[in-house]
């Protein structure tokens, strides 16, 4: 895929978002540890105008708020996916996107599929075998430590939109 064609952003969380390492808590709370860099790559890209969408097996309320920290909506977090095509059909339909218009980042089995479907497909370095076949872009970084920051920063320069505005940065976070 060309990357001057990529219109949106979609992400699973685990082993993309973070390393895949999960805490849990005496009382069943997950925890997860998220790549600042990756989160502001985000941030430039909702600054710009993309949609990006959270599509994850995930089911913690705390993945939907720290999302939101990053500027993406509420309603485009994307919990406790069992068929990930299903939400991604629903996050291109309520943008009217076509799938070849969006870059998906995945990194396991269950993200093949929505690889295979989206424009362009990413798999962190450390994705299993399965994802980084399906992928058309296999970052240099794994996942948790980059992988995002690396592919969105080389979309966005190739748009010519890599350009922090620090004035709508401070209004809209």
């Amino acid at each position: 895929m060309d990357l001057l064609t990529v219109k949106a952003f979609a992400l699973d969380i685990d082993g993309v978002f973070t390393d895949g390492s999960i805490l849990c808590t005496t009382d069943g709370d997950l925890l997860r540890v998220y790549d600042a860099k990756d989160g502001f790559a985000i941030r430039m890209a909702v600054m710009n105008g993309y949609p990006v969408g959270i599509i994850t097996g995930g089911s913690s309320e705390s993945i939907r708020k720290r999302m939101m920290a990053s500027g993406i909506l509420p309603e485009d977090v994307y919990l406790h996916c069992r068929d990930k095509m299903d939400q991604f059909r629903e996050f291109c339909g309520k943008y009217a996107l076509q799938p070849e218009d969006v870059m998906y980042f995945g990194d396991d089995v269950p993200d093949v599929e929505v690889l295979l479907a989206a424009g362009c497909g990413v798999c962190p370095s450390d994705g299993a075998e399965e994802a980084k076949a399906a992928a058309d872009i296999v970052s240099t970084k794994p996942g948790g430590k980059g992988c995002i920051r690396e592919v969105i920063e080389q979309t966005l320069k190739a748009q010519g939109k890599w350009i922090f505005d620090t004035g709508l940065y401070k209004k809209k976070f």
